[in-house]
């Protein structure tokens, strides 16, 4: 073999080794993408049947709403368990985090149980519908969007601090007025987070060699932002096309 062949044949070898790569990284990131939204639907699954149950219980309904020690006591539950999945993913173990994820959808089905019984299942199935049509087209344009996105969520975050601050305010002056604006402002901040969410998801697994357990961590994380997003902006929908149930 003269050196033009040597050369051409480690060309070939090289070229050969990308395209390998370019495949296993690609056929990673569809994996990782895959258990993503996989992870949000089961969480998603679960938060509904755990309503429905619940709200199907008079007995049950009567336990939690009676009782304002064990309702609130639910929702620092939740805000705890959230905080705790997101300061330490990297310290526990796949199967801990999956499973913590799988007890917040069921106390967040136990608390979201209210809304069988403020708003008609017309409605509630409406919204769920609209929330969902509106979810994909915005989670679609943030994993094809060429646009960096950050600046803007930058924004929604900021928004979203002073959509908090409002709403406990009007917790005091029950303005219904500021009510519904605050819900038209809500549905704005988490359509735009779910955009950014998806293309920061998208980023971050695209950086992963493998599907191990860190980069499924990685995902199962990006499965808890985007299904708080689906929660809220289906919340913000539903207080704006809801049918009351009085």
């Amino acid at each position: 073999m003269d050196l033009q062949q040597f050369e051409k044949s480690i060309r070939e070898d090289a070229s050969s080794s990308v395209r390998q790569q370019e495949i296993v990284s690609s056929s990673t990131f569809s994996t990782l993408m895959r258990k993503v939204y996989t992870w949000m639907a089961l969480a998603l699954a679960i938060t509904g049947f755990t309503a429905y149950y619940v709200a199907s219980s008079p007995a049950i309904m009567q336990a939690i709403f009676s009782n304002r020690i064990l309702f609130w006591g639910l929702l620092i539950g939740e805000l705890a368990l959230v905080w705790i999945v997101s300061a330490s993913i990297n310290r526990l173990s796949l199967t801990t985090a999956t499973a913590m994820f799988i007890l917040y959808s069921v106390l967040n089905g136990v608390t979201l149980s209210f809304i069988f019984l403020a708003y008609t299942m017309t409605s509630i199935t409406t919204v769920f519908f609209i929330t969902a049509g509106t979810f994909a087209a915005m989670s679609l344009y943030g994993y094809f969007t060429k646009t960096d996105l950050s600046k803007m969520g930058q924004i929604m975050i900021m928004a979203l601090i002073g959509l908090i601050i409002a709403t406990i305010v009007n917790l005091f002056v029950k303005s219904s007025g500021l009510t519904m604006i605050l819900s038209y402002v809500g549905v704005l901040i988490f359509v735009g987070l779910t955009a950014w969410d998806t293309q920061k998801i998208k980023e971050m697994l695209q950086m992963a060699t493998d599907t191990g357990e860190a980069a499924q961590k990685i995902a199962l994380m990006g499965a808890l932002s985007i299904y708080l997003d689906f929660i809220n902006l289906f919340l913000y929908l539903l207080r704006i096309f809801g049918s009351s149930r009085n």
